[in-house]
């Protein structure tokens, strides 16, 4: 469900162009002093020693320097700042230099890192395994570390007049897609099935990239992909031409929660997408861009097309006829800026067209272009370098000792322990001196595959696979890949025999990678890809009884139904694709070193067989992740994780009982920590309508909190469940009287596969009319 959150007073302003932002007295007579003395700063095409326009002086207000900048440009270079988002060859947005203004690169990555940008960079882990972590906090750390390696990068690609892609500020990045089907291709880069979820960890992730300057923002945000967009990338069909017909119901309380929260966070920018929705491609689509992102949500930032989709919207789904009609269709409709894949005369260069034939006005070509300046005044693009302390960062920040520790604890938070039998785990450090450990599969030692999609590189030496990280370990480590890739058509059952046999332990390194699951390419089913299985079950046979450790490597769910039933497999840990820290987060967590007890949580429902997996070009909800599953029990369950201690929860309190249609609920619960060690637990907080007058999901997500309790020991915890949660979709967001029942524990309710605390449950009331959310 949506939430109305209140945004700090920083990314309020950020958020609105027109606000001014308060300046010091004597501002304007610093900035001339500062210009003259350092000249321009980066994306400065000649140096200015005072401002020459008002739209570079800093003590103006936001509006008036737009004004000014705007009233100066010719309808040509309007155009041009459109039509030239990128990338190979489309990209930069060209100087103004009769103005003073620099080219400028939109085309950014920054999911988990500075990726796809020349030069190294951290690699933190793939979006999805930080959303297992089930922790805004830590997504906020890596967004904002993510941002200084952006911005120090940068600056140094301005200085040496390099504009070309992925040197900007201006991050696509997040995805807020939801995990809606195990196959799709894409699932790595979202933060999983549940909106609720998504939607937090969206704002931690934005207001974490942008920073908390009152002027200034260090890397802008761009949430994609909107709307409805979460497969086939091409099977059965393609991306490039799907038609994603959904019922008005699941567009509004599935697909579109997380992207309000976009809104909410101060994100500057929103990508659409390749699909049509109900016919209209996403680019072309008013109802999207401006009736509900604009109109019902007050987004005032630009809205950029992925890369081909506004001439896909002739070329893919035959919407229009040509390039005038599909530029007309898009800027009327809300977009903002083309991101074209290396075309010159692209869509967005038929403009002058369109304006001549009167299907676009001159105002409305002023009001696409004006956030894309302002983003770049928040940015401090027009404002004396020294002013804005993101400009000092240069590269001594990237890779630095505090982003690559970071790295290696987002990866251990990350992890999800599946599966341990008897105690499998941990393993003690007292007795590994003089054992032998054997890691065996395609993902033990090679580290392509470790990283998944949209990744930094970061320098080798910082690259830890599995059996690197095993080495550092008071153990003798043999290796044997079995296959050398991912696909694992190749087989070798001898070298994986030979090593498991010899061995006291072994851990199983197996999954899927890039070479399985990626942009444009989805899985066929859930099977391990090739011989994945019979290396697993050579190696179990080999063992004889002897510990087998199988570490995961994947996004999308696998069929682990022999893994998890075989007792010679004696524990199971997801892993997802963790980057450049890997083995020593593998080593971490298998010692149980301080820390690194593990707490990942699910993100997303994994199925039990492929029975139970709905066609992919079907999107209606029913049937799909934890809200709406079904009657038959997952193999694994949205929220599922262990841990090596054990919790129990107690005291659970509601208040008030009863409430008014528009109160807030409080909620109160202990949690002890039983157990023989510290650990960390994800409280979860779910909620079911028990009388509802439209359809509404068994049961949702409402809050969650990550926290760590020592051994014997127990914490109250206070949540607040906002009444926006338990709003209702019917032809507008609507509270409802009549009863709920709150669920608080380590897992939702009622789950097959479970952790061994209780989740417990308590009912409240809402009393008064029904009445629209919006007049509470």
């Amino acid at each position: 469900m949506p939430r109305r959150a209140a945004l700090p007073p920083a990314r309020r302003r950020a958020a609105t162009p027109g606000a001014a932002v308060p300046v010091p007295a004597g501002l304007r007579a610093a900035a001339v002093l500062l210009c003259a003395a350092l000249g321009a700063g980066p994306g400065r095409a000649q140096p200015t020693p005072f401002p020459r326009f008002p739209f570079q002086d800093p003590a103006l207000p936001w509006h008036r320097r737009l004004d000014d900048l705007l009233g100066r440009l010719s309808p040509a270079e309007l155009v041009l700042q459109v039509a030239r988002g990128g990338a190979m060859g489309n990209g930069p947005a060209p100087p103004v230099p009769r103005l003073g203004i620099g080219p400028y690169n939109w085309n950014t990555e920054c999911l988990r890192g500075d990726a796809e940008a020349p030069g190294w960079a951290t690699a933190f882990p793939q979006a999805l395994g930080l959303a297992a972590a089930f922790s805004p906090e830590l997504v906020y750390r890596v967004a904002n570390a993510t941002a200084t390696e952006v911005r120090a990068k940068h600056n140094d690609f301005a200085a040496t007049g390099r504009y070309g892609d992925h040197t900007g500020l201006s991050c696509f990045s997040p995805v807020l897609n939801i995990m809606r089907h195990p196959l799709w291709g894409r699932n790595q880069e979202t933060y999983g099935e549940d909106p609720f979820l998504s939607g937090e960890l969206a704002r931690s992730f934005v207001q974490g990239l942008q920073g908390q300057h009152p002027r200034y923002v260090k890397a802008s945000a761009g949430c994609k992909h909107f709307s409805v967009h979460g497969g086939p990338e091409n099977i059965p069909v393609s991306r490039l031409s799907f038609d994603a017909k959904v019922l008005e119901r699941d567009w509004r309380t599935t697909f579109l929660p997380q992207f309000q929260a976009c809104v909410r966070a101060g994100s500057y920018s929103f990508m659409c997408s390749y699909n049509r929705i109900n016919g209209v491609p996403a680019c072309a689509n008013k109802k999207l861009l401006t009736d509900i992102l604009r109109g019902e949500w007050g987004f005032e930032g630009y809205v950029v097309s992925d890369e081909g989709a506004l001439e896909l919207i002739m070329l893919g789904h035959h919407y229009t006829r040509t390039f005038l009609e599909t530029a007309v269709a898009s800027m009327n409709a809300g977009c903002n800026l083309e991101l074209s894949y290396g075309m010159r005369n692209n869509v967005f260069m038929h403009i002058p067209q369109a304006l001549a034939m009167g299907n676009i006005t001159l105002q409305m070509l002023r009001d696409r272009v004006r956030p894309l300046f302002y983003t770049r005044m928040r940015l401090g693009e027009f404002d004396p370098p020294a002013m804005n302390p993101y400009s000092a960062l240069d590269l001594s920040t990237v890779q630095s000792p505090e982003h690559r520790n970071l790295s290696l604890e987002a990866a251990v938070k990350s992890f999800v322990l599946l599966k341990n039998a008897r105690g499998t785990l941990p393993l003690r450090a007292r007795d590994l001196p003089g054992k032998h450990l054997a890691v065996v599969g395609p993902f033990a030692d090679n580290p392509r595959v470790l990283f998944g999609d949209y990744a930094p590189v970061p320098e080798p030496r910082y690259i830890y696979t599995p059996r690197r990280g095993l080495e550092t370990l008071p153990a003798n480590v043999s290796f044997a890949a079995g296959c050398r890739e991912p696909q694992c058509q190749q087989y070798s059952r001898a070298e994986v025999v030979g090593a498991a046999g010899a061995a006291d332990v072994v851990v199983v390194c197996l999954g899927t990678g890039t070479d399985v699951e990626t942009e444009a390419k989805d899985r066929r089913d859930l099977s391990l890809p090739g011989h994945q299985l019979e290396l697993l079950q050579d190696a179990v046979e080999a063992a004889a009884g002897r510990p087998v450790i199988l570490l995961l490597f994947n996004a999308g769910p696998l069929d682990m139904s022999w893994a998890q039933a075989h007792e010679g497999v004696g524990a199971i840990l997801a892993c997802f694709f963790p980057a450049q820290a890997t083995g020593l987060a593998i080593a971490r967590v298998l010692l149980a070193e301080v820390g690194a007890n593990p707490a990942g949580r699910l993100p997303a429902t994994w199925p039990a067989g492929m029975h139970q997996v709905p066609p992919m070009e079907n999107y209606t909800m029913e049937g799909r992740t934890y809200r709406y599953y079904g009657q038959e029990a997952p193999l694994y369950p949205f929220g599922y994780g262990l841990s090596y201690t054990t919790f129990q929860y107690r005291d659970l309190v509601l208040s008030p009982t009863a409430l008014p249609v528009c109160a807030n609920l409080s909620v109160s619960v202990v949690l002890e920590n039983t157990g023989q060690r510290d650990g960390e637990e994800v409280v979860q907080l779910y909620l079911r309508w028990e009388q509802s007058s439209v359809p509404v999901p068994r049961w949702q997500l409402v809050a969650f909190r990550r926290v760590a309790v020592p051994a014997g020991r127990e914490t109250k915890l206070s949540f607040q469940v906002a009444a926006e949660q338990r709003a209702v979709w019917a032809q507008d967001w609507r509270l409802e009287p009549g009863t709920f029942t709150l669920f608080a524990g380590g897992q939702q309710p009622g789950q097959q596969t479970r952790v061994p605390s209780e989740v417990l449950s308590a009912r409240f009331t809402v009393t008064g009319a029904a009445r629209p959310l919006r007049g509470c």
